[in-house]
């Protein structure tokens, strides 16, 4: 006899508050093992795909195992440490262009900004207060990355339980399926596969806009001659992963940057803006339709809310699992929507004809 309907609410409510504790408590010690299931989840359909050419899973492991040590030996050697210089200078100088910004403004609108004024003295406080947090956080993050137990979870641990996630990845779905409550395992296989759907479309297709974005910025950038152009084509490529923030903040800071290193030549400016003009066209009419979709489900503002909630409360945790935490709700939500429009409550009279009649 099967359990009633508010016994298992009970239970399954019970399941999602043990989790949600253990994942408050044990965030840190668990970030090795969701970056490593989230770089697993990623290369699953690479895997796939070779194994579908002829290839054994243990050896189409193997093969992405070593592109990924080849690839990341190269960022090691040519782009992380130019990457941590331009950081580390841009922050540096930022006090100097807030003053030129301060210089421009008093020079062309002397009767708005005016020395000594309140507005003068708030741009002092920018540049200063940009210099501090900006050295602060990057020292910080240096620091914690530097450190012996970092890099033993970073650089062991993670490629670890990566390589161990994706060689067994079908044996643990199919052990999963197994355990299924057999009353519900065909709506459960159902809702599971929307949300691997739903989550996959927006984190492999997303992931990849990002990079190739990413990229794009800044080569272009650099190619012109933009001090700095690295880093602001990675800023940009990884907050392309929310809507429209990429674009904003990254065009914001070439611009901004552009206008202080060129003012007087305009042209350079302009192909500073036209880089970024190119890369949203791009990705609104062929990336993001290509390799996202339109049928993802997931709202800009939904993901802001869940990354935003999720990363107040379990931190960069908190910021892995947004996204999948935020799939599947939007999976649940319509799914419970499209049941309410089936029920007596919603239909009111009309499903007591319906009743009548049958």
């Amino acid at each position: 006899m099967a359990l009633p309907a508010r016994e298992q609410v009970t239970y399954w409510g019970i399941a999602a508050a043990v989790f949600l504790v253990v994942l408050w408590y044990l965030g840190d010690v668990m970030l090795p093992f969701v970056l490593g299931a989230a770089i697993a989840y990623f290369l699953d359909p690479v895997a796939d795909r070779l194994e579908r050419l002829g290839l054994s899973r243990a050896l189409a492991t193997a093969l992405i195992a070593v592109a990924a040590v080849v690839l990341f030996v190269v960022l090691a050697l040519l782009v992380i440490p130019s990457l941590i210089r331009q950081a580390t200078e841009l922050i540096e100088i930022a006090p100097v262009l807030v003053a030129q910004l301060r210089d421009f403004l008093v020079s062309r609108f002397p009767d708005i900004v005016v020395p000594d004024s309140q507005l003068r003295q708030t741009f002092d406080q920018v540049g200063q207060t940009v210099q501090s947090r900006g050295a602060e956080l990057l020292n910080t993050v240096l620091a914690s990355v530097g450190s012996i137990l970092n890099v033993v979870l970073l650089f062991v641990i993670v490629p670890v339980v990566a390589v161990y996630m994706l060689l067994d990845w079908d044996r643990m779905v199919a052990r999963i399926d197994t355990l299924l409550p057999r009353d519900h395992a065909p709506v459960i296989r159902r809702l599971a596969a929307e949300i691997d759907a739903s989550m996959s479309g927006f984190l492999r297709g997303m992931g990849t806009v990002c990079v190739i974005l990413g990229t794009y910025y800044a080569v272009a950038l650099m190619l012109v001659g933009l001090n700095f152009g690295l880093v602001v084509g990675f800023v940009a490529g990884v907050l392309t992963f929310i809507p429209y923030v990429g674009a904003i903040v990254g065009g914001a800071l070439a611009i901004g940057l552009a206008l202080f290193q060129f003012w007087g030549e305009w042209h350079w400016i302009v192909a500073v803006a036209v880089i970024f003009q190119a890369g949203q066209f791009v990705e609104g009419n062929v990336l993001t339709p290509r390799l996202v979709g339109t049928s993802v489900g997931l709202h800009p503002v939904w993901l802001l809310l869940a990354l935003s909630v999720f990363g107040s409360l379990f931190g960069f945790v908190g910021l892995l699992l947004a996204v999948p935490v935020a799939a599947a709700l939007g999976v649940l939500a319509r799914f419970g929507i499209e049941q309410y429009r089936m029920s007596r409550l919603y239909r009111g009279r009309e499903a007591l004809q319906d009743g009548e009649e049958e």
